[in-house]
């Protein structure tokens, strides 16, 4: 959820710190704080201010010109989005100040034992109340930063990142991980802490990863890592491959704009690092069973899945609700393949339904786009995509990465097993794998006129999204994304299911956005009644089709492949309507409302 950076170095620390929160705003811009040092052993510099990352620039000013700093952007949840509950918080002195990402669950506890002890709060977060325990303990324990955030630590039940500044030490920044993400920068002169790599790419390529309820100190020159006991740990480095030019809009109205574009090189760059096939360290000889566990878009990529890995491999496959998965007590063994699906890796739900897995016997593969994340860092083994940041909160590119990476892993497993398809017909999909960003490329370059169309609907209240086979995930993910950008109602439904209730929905001049199957499969005509039974009812269908329909006005056409790989085509004219239903009722393309990049609590 929340964006955090902490800088240390050798430059005025409000231009990185400002700089990296425009990077990570992507994960909340509910309000946005910084807090930075003065003079030593003075109080700091705070300012906070509800609302975006403008508001608070805009109300910057006399900021002290000091070499150290932590910034926050925060998407809300203990308190509502005000100046007051907005990070940075203080303890009582004003000398110490706390940001953070993540849930305290026994903030109350703490907030009680704290206001019976005379330590008054002045919001309603749970983060205060940390930031006056640990003011607490600093002093009582001889002004040990780092000492107190251990011992604090140990006292917090629930998903965290903590960063901690005081002006007594004001080149040191103290952080502390449990399961919410936070990762190390390291420059030449100078440090970074921040929620993830896109808030420093632009100084540093080489990062650190952090690991569970792990406390790490910067200064400007040296970086220390220990675990709650104080025992040093040696971090894992790693290079970062993509430049700060890949998180800019490149000239685009808006980043997702960007992303829908550069859909064909994602496609094509996933595809190439694996052109020797799958190579995995994991044996999956024994596997009987896959389960693809997923939240969201992910959750769509996965239904989808489902579809190319039975058939192909003859395997069978479940795919569950992250956020549900745990809680029913599923059966697993050492014979099942859990699979969690997440873009930026740190996505709690899934993360703790992997978790549920592993404990109870399963192996884990990862399919991830986000390099040291914690899902594949606790997985057995991962498949990274290689989208590349992904800075709009709707996921688009992320998307059909999962699905190459998802169609990849259905091949591995069809040599496996050979119980689906042959090694000729494996060679077959490969090579049409290889066709898609072109044929991506050529959808691109279609759907301009889907500009005018959307905006013709731009006042309907409901938009409805029906497919059959694969096309039914692939219109829950266009229904998502509508819901996400244009803040209407929208279902997608399974076109069989439309006389079991649904078409009940269907009045004169109700938009509905229909997939047909490809040209070949054996359920298009089925799927054209379909869509013929909600014109009849006066619907205003949108066709989505490899080949044209006689009587349909508004058709979309997208170019011939295999219907298993339909998805990767037919969701880029979705992702279309979504973006310019958005713009068309005006509302925020790239930072929908209550939304957030990145969901790290439960």
């Amino acid at each position: 959820m929340c964006g955090i950076v902490g800088y240390t170095g050798k430059t005025t620390a409000i231009t990185p710190i400002i700089e990296g929160l425009k990077r990570l705003e992507y994960r909340g811009y509910d309000s946005a704080g910084i807090a930075i040092p003065n003079k030593k052993g003075e109080p700091l510099f705070v300012e906070k201010r509800a609302g975006k990352l403008s508001n608070l620039s805009a109300a910057l000013s006399n900021v002290p010109t000091t070499t150290s700093g932590i910034g926050h952007t925060r998407w809300a949840t203990h308190g509502g989005p005000t100046d007051l509950n907005a990070h940075p918080h203080t303890d009582e002195s004003g000398k110490l100040a706390v940001i953070h990402n993540g849930i305290i669950e026994n903030y109350l506890e703490i907030r009680d034992r704290l206001e019976r002890a005379g330590i008054k709060h002045k919001s309603e977060t749970d983060t205060e109340s940390v930031a006056l325990l640990l003011g607490d303990i600093y002093k009582r324990n001889g002004q040990d930063l780092l000492g107190a955030m251990r011992e604090v630590c140990k006292e917090l039940r629930g998903s965290f990142t903590l960063l901690a500044l005081h002006s007594d030490q004001p080149e040191l920044i103290v952080g502390a991980r449990r399961n919410s993400p936070l990762v190390v920068g390291v420059g030449k002169g100078e440090n970074f802490l921040a929620s993830d790599v896109s808030a420093f790419i632009a100084q540093t390529k080489t990062a650190l990863e952090l690991g569970q309820d792990q406390i790490v100190a910067i200064w400007p020159d040296r970086v220390e890592v220990s675990d709650l006991d104080g025992k040093s740990v040696k971090p894992k480095q790693f290079e970062i491959s993509w430049d700060a030019k890949a998180a800019e809009r490149g000239g685009f109205s808006h980043f997702m704009l960007k992303e829908i574009y550069e859909q064909p090189k994602a496609i094509a760059d996933t595809l190439l690092t694996r052109a020797d096939g799958l190579k995995l360290d994991l044996n999956l000889s024994a596997i009987k069973k896959i389960v693809f566990i997923a939240c969201g878009t992910a959750y769509h990529a996965g239904l989808v899945g489902k579809y190319a890995v039975e058939q192909w491999a003859g395997i069978p496959v479940d795919v569950e609700l992250a956020s549900e998965y745990r809680y029913r007590e599923p059966r697993l063994d050492s014979e099942t393949l859990v699979v969690p699906i997440s873009q930026s890796g740190e996505t709690m739900d899934t993360l703790m339904a992997m978790r549920y897995a592993k404990s109870n016997g399963a192996k884990v593969l990862a399919i991830c786009n986000t390099n040291g994340s914690t899902i594949p860092r606790e997985s057995d083994a991962v498949i990274y995509t290689v989208a590349g940041p992904e800075i709009a909160v709707a996921s688009t590119k992320a998307f059909v990465t999962q699905l190459i990476a998802i169609y990849l892993l259905g091949l591995h497993f069809a040599k496996l097993t050979k119980k689906g398809i042959n090694q000729n017909e494996i060679n077959q999909v490969l090579s049409e794998l290889n066709q898609l960003p072109a044929k991506v490329e050529q959808v691109l370059e279609t759907v301009e006129p889907l500009r005018t169309l959307t905006r013709k609907f731009k006042d309907a209240g409901s938009m409805l999204f029906i497919g059959r086979n694969v096309g039914y995930p692939t219109v829950l993910e266009g229904a998502l994304k509508l819901k996400e950008l244009a803040y209407m109602h929208a279902e997608g439904f399974a076109g069989g299911e439309l006389k079991h209730g649904p078409i009940a929905l269907i009045e004169s001049g109700t938009p509905v956005v229909a997939l047909l199957p490809t040209k070949n499969s054996s359920i298009s005509e089925k799927m054209l009644s379909n869509i013929q039974e909600v014109k009849a009812r006066g619907a205003n269908v949108i066709l989505v089709s490899d080949y044209e329909i006689k009587g349909f006005e508004n058709q979309i056409r997208i170019p011939e492949v295999r219907d298993l790989l339909q998805p990767v085509l037919a969701v880029i004219p979705l992702q279309v309507i979504a973006y310019e239903m958005a713009i068309a009722r005006g509302n925020d393309v790239d930072q929908p409302r209550n939304l957030a990049k990145s969901v790290t609590v439960e």
